[in-house]
């Protein structure tokens, strides 16, 4: 609480509310400078630009920039190429597979097949699987901060076991210059249309990329209303937005600067490998580089080359090029390229491939940070934004064809799994669980990226097989133990110590 000053009680005297309110404001200035640092103004925040505009408005003004500069950066920077890389390989590596879960045997296997067989021939391009599709529309996510994936239905003569294919979209394709308002109490911002109460109702696609040469002679290209119901968007929600942006973006400005400075510093060291050593005249001071200066076989040098070794007229004597020391560079290309691996959300080893500064454990102990990010990404953003709905559209296209008994079916997704860093820990870890009943085998199995019906089906047809065949195998449990010893055998040797107790 601030303190009336003599000044206050001066002013007290003749004018108490003048006197009231000046402590007051006293008060709330002592308050403010108590408050949040990040909130203070001041010499050091002057530079400080935070607009208060919502998600969609800077995304409206900064996304299309955004995306081709990220794009460019990918093109071009190795380290963004890198970063995106590794993030598409983690969240979906050799894709995330569908398992049906209804609960009906019959109907899971029928669910599975028809699955397996539609999903080689989903692509509208007719050149990827739905695995593929996967990873480029997660290479879109990311590079571009979002995609767009539309249903395409097809005629039953057109020879595909489900009438349906899925199309990837890329966002250049999302009319972003519709905006405003509706007469039925909807609206449209960036190309998606809500209706009264938010819904999303429909995208505005342009039929081809506006980016494209011969897109680009015409004048205007207009632009579709597609139900929402047929697209499926993806992207990274960071606030209450309808459209993402790329996730390299905090780091997209020391990006650029670091291919500058790699640019720089290369000129440098090319300019300083020019020139090895001068000959030099009696008197130095006077005897200039240029424009006396000659090569070997007295020719006027216009322009350095590597390894040259330069003549002033008259010299005598020859100094040396020294070149400037560099031992500084790799300790800031270090730290510039962690910079950038936080920006992405990235272990610096996984991003450079520089293992020299760990060891097994601290490996290991940065992996577990990661993990749980590709984690949440995959199970709160890819599977529910992504897979449901292709999974939903391809039941409910196999039920209208009749090539399934119902619309919609449960179903248990399966991401690619983690490589361990030490598989055997890792194994056995997986086996005392299961041991101790805190994880099920079907559990441990579809935690390798497998279905474990399929599994389990597989080493039921091979037991059946060896069995046939009369064969053992020390990898069988049934009939070897961990030592290697058989059963057979073990149990005939307690037979023969209970039949002399016996006896």
């Amino acid at each position: 609480m601030a303190q009336a000053t003599w000044l206050d009680r001066a002013i007290g005297a003749v004018a108490p509310r003048a006197a009231v309110r000046r402590v007051l404001a006293r008060q709330s200035f002592e308050v403010l400078t108590r408050g949040y640092d990040g909130a203070a103004r001041g010499r050091r925040t002057d530079g400080w630009r935070a607009p208060n505009t919502s998600a969609d408005a800077e995304i409206a003004m900064a996304g299309a920039l955004l995306r081709d500069r990220m794009r460019d950066l990918v093109r071009n920077n190795p380290h963004a190429a890198k970063a995106v890389s590794v993030l598409v390989n983690n969240i979906v590596g050799a894709g995330i597979i569908p398992r049906a879960a209804s609960g009906n045997e019959k109907l899971d296997r029928e669910a599975d097949a028809l699955w397996e067989s539609w999903s080689s021939r989903c692509d509208a391009d007719g050149q990827l699987d739905c695995y593929g599709l996967q990873t480029l529309a997660c290479r879109e996510m990311v590079e571009a901060g979002e995609v767009l994936l539309r249903r395409r239905p097809r005629r039953a003569t057109d020879g595909l076991d489900v009438p349906l294919q899925v199309q990837i979209i890329e966002a250049d394709l999302l009319d972003g210059t519709r905006n405003g308002d509706l007469a039925n109490g909807g609206r449209i911002l960036q190309g998606i249309e809500f209706d009264a109460i938010g819904r999303r109702r429909a995208y505005w696609l342009f039929a081809q990329h506006p980016g494209d040469h011969a897109v680009s002679l015409r004048r205007r290209l207009d632009s579709a209303a597609i139900p929402a119901a047929d697209v499926v968007h993806l992207y990274e929600k960071q606030r209450a937005q309808v459209r993402g942006v790329p996730w390299g973006t905090p780091v997209m400005r020391a990006l650029r600067d670091l291919d500058d400075w790699t640019q720089a510093e290369l000129v440098r060291k090319k300019t300083e490998a020019c020139v090895v050593g001068i000959v030099l005249g009696a008197d130095e001071g006077e005897q200039g580089i240029a424009p006396s200066v000659v090569d070997a076989d007295g020719n006027r040098v216009e322009q350095f080359e590597p390894g040259l070794i330069a003549y002033a007229r008259g010299g005598k004597d020859i100094k040396f090029n020294q070149p400037a020391t560099t031992a500084a560079v790799s300790e800031w290309l270090r730290a510039q390229l962690h910079i950038v691996a936080a920006g992405f959300r990235l272990p610096y080893e996984l991003l450079t491939g520089d293992l020299s500064q760990v060891n097994y454990s601290s490996i290991r102990a940065g992996l577990v940070e990661f993990r749980r990010m590709i984690d949440a990404v995959q199970w709160q953003l890819f599977i529910p934004m992504f897979c449901q709905p292709v999974w939903d559209w391809f039941t409910e296209q196999a039920w209208a064809a009749g090539r399934l008994p119902q619309a919609k079916i449960a179903v248990a997704w399966s991401p690619p799994r983690f490589e361990a860093v030490d598989p055997l820990k890792d194994a056995m870890a997986d086996m005392l669980a299961m041991r101790s009943g805190t994880m099920t085998l079907a559990q441990a199995i579809a935690r390798q990226g497998h279905n474990p019906d399929a599994v389990l089906a597989e080493i039921a047809a091979m037991n059946a097989k060896l069995d046939a065949l009369g064969l053992v195998l020390d990898s069988d449990p049934r009939k070897v133990t961990k030592t290697g010893v058989l059963q057979d055998a073990i149990n005939a040797s307690a037979e023969a110590a209970s039949g002399q107790q016996q006896g």
